[in-house]
């Protein structure tokens, strides 16, 4: 937990680093409107997916550890080939946890928040889910349990592995020669990302692209057909909370409304986007028919109320490097206690984002819960002086009467047409 922290606090400013040079390079360009929310909407889904994951908010129904004591056959000394498996493991480990992810309903809800940006972009590498608590995945690593790779390897190289699934989340690098056949690019993954029909549910690997071309799963990007981004039942909201939960609450609502059993139990596992008989008609979703001309959710603020979301975007970064920095000074009370005022603040300005008429009524709970959690409690006095306890009860007081002001002030919202 602590060294996950600690990893982040340099990987987050590299990435948001990265992330605004490549929104300057394409504004130089002339190729990227920069569609601010969008952008600030994926790097705080980022926001809360370290916080939960540097908070251990899940479980493990079988550890590594377990397999490795259980099914090693073979003993290897730590050297550069145990890494090689480890990252050979993973990946294809990653692969096979990212298909099912695309072809069973369930597990569609912890993957959809990565797809629903409908920009394609370093940031949209950010976004990741929150909505899986329970990892039963890591029976795909028994081959490396089976080699001896021992547990400390699978975990150095992990977020080694996943860092390394950044880069190419780009529109601005095109095909790569002789690459296009050994590792994923950013001409395979603009193919996985897209929803045109060609492109549905292609490309699922993570670092080599061989197991795309061993499983039947491969498809080349074509000179004669644009990716178009997003998911075919579009999220329309910017809040990265509400997304990780959408399609599960789709699932709940058609599985209490199925008036045949089997189909309640079903449906969790059919394939994805499947619902019982008739309720396409019954119960309508708003779905994406035509890939090339669909309405791409945008909200439009007014400048200065723009300007007052980055800088409740920037105060989110602030708080989370506090956290970070510090977690090792903090009980458990303390880390879920923080953690959950972050989470809240993500929430109530990206409700703001979307002009929701009730995202005053958030910014009050988060600030309210900011001021009694520092004068009433004492479980963040650890990483909190006085003074700073002042100026974030100052920032509360403030950031409520900043919303409601610049909710009312700013205009009505518009959605912009593909092109």
């Amino acid at each position: 937990m602590e060294t996950y922290a600690r990893i982040l606090l340099i990987a987050m400013p590299a990435f948001l680093f990265l992330v605004l040079f490549e929104k300057w390079y394409g504004y130089r360009k002339r190729k990227d409107p920069f569609r601010a929310l969008d952008t600030i909407s994926s790097l705080s889904s980022g926001y809360t997916n370290v916080l939960k994951d540097v908070l251990g908010l899940s479980i493990t129904i079988i550890s590594y550890d377990w397999f490795s004591s259980h099914f090693a056959f073979f003993k290897i000394e730590n050297t550069i080939a145990t890494y090689v498996i480890a990252f050979i493991a993973l990946d294809f480990m990653g692969y096979w946890v990212h298909r099912l992810s695309h072809e069973v309903n369930l597990f569609w809800n912890k993957h959809a928040i990565h797809h629903s940006s409908e920009e394609y972009n370093l940031a949209c590498a950010l976004r990741q889910s929150i909505s899986s608590f329970v990892n039963i995945w890591t029976f795909f690593l028994i081959p490396a349990a089976i080699f001896g790779v021992p547990p400390i390897v699978i975990a150095t190289v992990a977020p080694l592995h996943l860092f390394a699934q950044f880069w190419y989340h780009t529109v601005y690098i095109g095909k790569m020669g002789i690459l296009e056949k050994i590792i994923v690019t950013p001409s395979h993954h603009r193919v996985h990302h897209s929803i045109n029909p060609e492109y549905m549910d292609k490309n699922h690997s993570q670092i080599f692209i061989i197991w795309d071309k061993l499983f039947g799963t491969f498809q080349e990007e074509l000179p004669d057909v644009p990716p178009v981004y997003g998911i075919t039942r579009p999220v329309s909201t910017w809040n990265p909370v509400k997304i990780n939960f959408l399609h599960l609450w789709i699932l709940i609502k058609d599985a209490w409304r199925a008036p045949k059993i089997w189909d309640k139990f079903r449906i969790w596992f059919m394939p994805t986007g499947w619902r019982p008989e008739g309720f396409d008609e019954k119960y309508p979703i708003k779905k994406i028919s035509d890939p090339y001309h669909f309405q791409k959710y945008d909200i439009q603020l007014n400048e200065n109320a723009l300007v007052w979301v980055w800088v409740q975007f920037v105060a989110t970064l602030g708080f989370l490097v506090l956290l970070f920095l510090n977690i090792s000074k903090l009980d458990m009370a303390g880390m879920l206690t923080f953690g959950a005022f972050i989470f809240l603040h993500v929430y109530s300005y990206t409700e703001f984002m979307d002009k929701n008429p009730n995202a005053i009524f958030f910014e009050i709970i988060k600030s309210l819960y900011l001021i009694v959690g520092l004068l009433a409690f004492s479980y963040w006095s650890p990483i909190i002086s006085e003074n700073l306890k002042i100026i974030l009860i100052v920032y509360g007081i403030s950031a409520t009467i900043l919303t409601w002001y610049f909710a009312k002030k700013s205009p009505q919202h518009s959605l912009s047409r593909t092109s």
